[in-house]
């Protein structure tokens, strides 16, 4: 276990993105998509902040990790676990599936990795 200063930091970033999306955004594009595709990135840096782990391992766990939180939307989780009336739950939780939220997610990480693989790739050939 680490502690990843960098990371914290982007982690720190684009949750307060994130807040500001969904509080003074209401648009159709970047509020609906531009807080899914951040929302992975955001979780990628969350885990790298503490633990060092391979970029790909980490990216494709974060993106099961999406997809299941979105799977669960199209069986209603939140309903069937009682939380409806629980404003925190329904938007860790989401309420309703989209396959473009499964797209977002994976242009997200897509992202992730090739970020990642060109800053280790300057990294390398600086040796």
């Amino acid at each position: 276990m680490i502690f990843n200063k960098f990371y914290f930091l982007l982690t720190v970033l684009l949750f307060i993105t994130e807040v500001f999306i969904g509080q003074y955004l209401d648009d159709a594009i970047i509020r609906p998509y531009g807080g899914d595709f951040l929302v992975v990135i955001l979780i990628y840096c969350f885990v790298k902040s503490f633990v060092n782990t391979p970029v790909i391992a980490t990216a494709i766990s974060v993106l099961i990790f999406a997809y299941l939180i979105e799977v669960s939307q199209y069986f209603h989780l939140v309903n069937l676990l009682g939380l409806e009336h629980m404003r925190a739950a329904r938007i860790v939780l989401g309420t309703s599936f989209s396959f473009v939220d499964l797209l977002t997610y994976t242009l997200g990480i897509l992202v992730v990795i090739i970020i990642e693989k060109n800053l280790d790739y300057g990294k390398s050939v600086k040796k």
